[in-house]
């Protein structure tokens, strides 16, 4: 229970930062509000965040229920998580933080925040290459390996 309370208040804070904090202040920094009418651009963003932050938690609960740790670099996973979302790309929860901020980016129609998405899928891919998978490999040795050859990074592999 405590690792779920753990994985649940990270992921709260790096949302709530990530994709909350920081998108708002990009917002009113260029003068873009709410918009005053819902169309077909606030509808389909709509759906595309919650389509993205409904996997970011999936990702969030398989991380604490399976791999018995948190998302976060510092409490990371105690078992190499290869089932829920895992089982399809290896890096769901940024897909699914990338698909908010995109919802988002239609919903405002906010050239700035594309661009601050564009800049989130940069950062997280350096972050992956150059930390996060060196990370596994030590810590999961072959296991991740194996994995790594059967699940795409951020697509799925063909069968």
């Amino acid at each position: 229970m405590f690792v779920l309370m753990r994985a649940v208040t990270y992921a709260a804070v790096f949302i709530g930062f990530v994709l909350i904090f920081l998108p708002a202040q990009l917002l009113a920094w260029s003068g873009i509000t709410r918009p005053q009418t819902i169309g077909i651009p606030q509808v389909t963003g709509t759906a595309i965040v919650l389509l993205g932050g409904s996997i970011a938690l999936w990702c969030v609960f398989t991380f604490a229920l399976i791999g018995k740790g948190t998302p976060a670099p510092f409490d990371p996973p105690r078992r190499l998580v290869t089932r829920g979302p895992y089982r399809v790309v290896r890096n769901p929860m940024y897909i699914g933080a990338a698909l908010a901020l995109g919802g988002a980016t239609v919903f405002f129609e906010s050239i700035v925040l594309l661009g601050f998405t564009v800049l989130f899928l940069l950062v997280t891919h350096m972050f992956v290459v150059v930390y996060e998978e060196r990370v596994l490999r030590r810590m999961f040795g072959e296991e991740y390996e194996g994995y790594v050859r059967q699940v795409g990074r951020w697509w799925p592999k063909g069968t």
